[in-house]
């Protein structure tokens, strides 16, 4: 799907068209979503006159995060992302009075930025303007997805302090997984806005840099989140790994105490048990009574002492 929206400066009015060259006095944004690769071809090619590695680029929507310097355009990669946490590439090509969005996935806010501007002509007056507001847009859900890790890990610490033996450990291999992924991508994403930030960017005005400065700062709290995310996980595994361990030695010290209590009583039920006919005992009338009473006495003693070390 392809739709381009102009912004007359005459008039400061905006309508939509379909894709064409826009006159001096015009500003658009062509939004290009999941087209085909004739249809890229077409209007970065045929329409703006683009370089072949440009399009090359923009066709197969696998790179890094990116800003390629050309003669007459700049080509921008960013990623937005996805409720699952997953990052949707976004091709960004910038020009005089142009900006063409490519992606493949469906992106709300794309559309509810594409209705603001119609509604607000200023929002789409200058290409730096329209690049600022689709990386505002995509560092603001960053921070969303920072307070749902947040949120997340801190279920997953509250669910090992009630049960240790909980399985947790494949999640949180998972988690950091994708938050080093996510991480990666949002770091070269800094790099990126530091150059639209600090250097001469031909396609912005000088009051824009701010703006673009605003969503560094953002992104760099992003990425020290993520970091402290990423210690945490580790920080949760080991404590789990901890606190099983220290169940574990609790059993171990129970099970000790009680074998160490029982093994005077089967000496002594074993040494009454031999088959010998001179036990002095054997024919005592008391003799049953006896051994009870020497075995709960050890017993008793031996419970005592184990209380007064602080063992149990």
């Amino acid at each position: 799907m392809s739709s381009m929206l102009i912004y007359e400066s005459t008039h400061a009015t905006v309508h939509e068209e379909e894709v064409r060259v826009p006159d001096s006095n015009e500003v658009v944004w062509v939004r290009l979503e999941n087209p085909s690769p004739d249809e890229v071809k077409h209007v970065l090619g045929d329409v703006f006159k683009c370089h072949p590695l440009l399009i090359e680029d923009a066709v197969k929507l696998n790179q890094r995060p990116k800003l390629d310097t050309y003669k007459e355009h700049i080509f921008l990669t960013f990623f937005a992302v996805s409720e699952q946490l997953e990052p949707q590439e976004i091709a960004i090509v910038i020009g005089s009075n142009f900006v063409i969005t490519v992606y493949t996935n469906k992106l709300p806010f794309i559309d509810q930025l594409y209705l603001s501007c119609q509604e607000v002509p200023e929002r789409i007056s200058h290409p730096g303007a329209i690049l600022h507001a689709i990386l505002d847009r995509c560092v603001d859900d960053y921070s969303v997805i920072v307070e749902h890790l947040d949120d997340r890990l801190d279920r997953m610490e509250q669910a090992v302090y009630h049960n240790p033996a909980i399985r947790i450990a494949q999640d949180i291999f998972q988690l950091k997984r994708m938050m080093h992924q996510l991480r990666r991508v949002i770091v070269d994403e800094r790099i990126t806005l530091t150059a639209i930030a600090h250097h001469s960017f031909p396609y912005t005005r000088d009051e824009d840099d701010v703006y673009f400065l605003d969503i560094m700062d953002h992104i760099t709290r992003v990425v020290d989140s993520l970091d402290i995310f990423r210690e945490s996980l580790t920080g949760l595994l080991e404590l789990q790994m901890s606190m099983k361990s220290d169940r574990m030695n609790e059993i171990m010290k129970t099970l000790t105490i009680f074998s160490t209590i029982f093994l005077p009583l089967t000496f002594i039920v074993g040494l009454y048990g031999m088959n010998f006919k001179n036990i002095p005992e054997l024919r005592w009338d008391y003799g049953y009574l006896y051994v009870w009473i020497l075995m709960i006495g050890i017993g008793g003693l031996m419970w005592y002492f184990f209380k007064r070390k602080h063992w149990f």
